[in-house]
């Protein structure tokens, strides 16, 4: 049986996620940012919270924890290198790791980056993965505590999964990152045709999340560090692929 995905908006842009699993009647969430918006929509969907996923210790990932764990005593998860302490966690993971939703497992990779300790929950059988602030639609995040050596070595390991994979990044950025994507791989028709959609989702008030990973391969300018056309566009043909993704983050963070 499919697990049963429920995205929701809370804050600004931030996205939240609810994963239910029928058979067992288990449920999880990632993050918890805001702990009212997600106890709201555990109501609106009827589910009892079982787990919580804690993919990283910025605040608008987390503030929401304690009121969340306290209001459903859920089982809270998170990772085991925080490069600021996340208080209520009660288990802690590295790379490697697995997490159990009833017979559904989700597997720990660690990509540091965007923070040192970020983790993404990934559901190879169901082709799911929830990848935090390291992997936007269209984008990556910032990098505040890695360096973009370890940004790259993270994004890599997004290459190896499979095209179609369902990707719920942890923001709405889209919109601006498709108007960067355009200016490092002008002549991407793929590209451009995905930047229609994205603007016309947009003008709708309808999410771009989740995205199928094969879409990332074809648009997203942090995974393309490889890619010829943007390589003879930045002048850096000759260049290593970690060192044409810095020079896509400079861009970005300056744009």
């Amino acid at each position: 049986m499919t697990l049963h995905t429920h995205l929701f908006p809370y804050l600004d842009d931030n996205y939240g996620v609810l994963i239910h699993d029928d058979v067992s009647g288990e449920t999880t969430a990632i993050d918890a940012g805001d702990g009212a918006a997600l106890l709201a929509e555990l109501d609106k969907k009827g589910w009892k919270l079982t787990q919580l996923w804690i993919t990283h210790h910025h605040w608008d990932h987390t503030d929401g924890l304690m009121q969340v764990k306290e209001a459903t005593g859920c089982t809270v998860y998170g990772p085991k290198e925080q490069s600021t302490p996340i208080d209520g966690l009660d288990v802690l993971l590295v790379e490697g790791d697995t997490v159990s939703l009833g017979e559904h497992k989700a597997n720990i990779l660690h990509t540091p980056g965007h923070t040192t300790d970020m983790i993404n929950f990934h559901f190879a059988d169901e082709k799911i993965i929830c990848t935090g602030d390291t992997l936007f639609s269209l984008g990556c995040g910032r990098i505040f505590e890695g360096n973009p050596p370890m940004m790259w070595e993270s994004m890599t390991k997004f290459l190896g999964l499979p095209r179609d994979t369902q990707v719920f990044g942890g923001h709405e950025y889209t919109l601006a990152n498709a108007s960067f994507a355009v200016t490092v791989d002008p002549n991407n028709e793929k590209l451009a045709e995905r930047v229609k959609q994205v603007e016309a989702l947009r003008a709708e008030g309808k999410p771009t999340v989740p995205s199928m990973l094969g879409e990332e391969f074809d648009t997203n300018p942090f995974l393309r560090a490889a890619d010829p056309g943007i390589r003879a566009h930045l002048g850096m043909e000759s260049n290593t692929d970690s060192e044409v993704f810095t020079e896509i983050r400079k861009r970005k963070d300056n744009a």
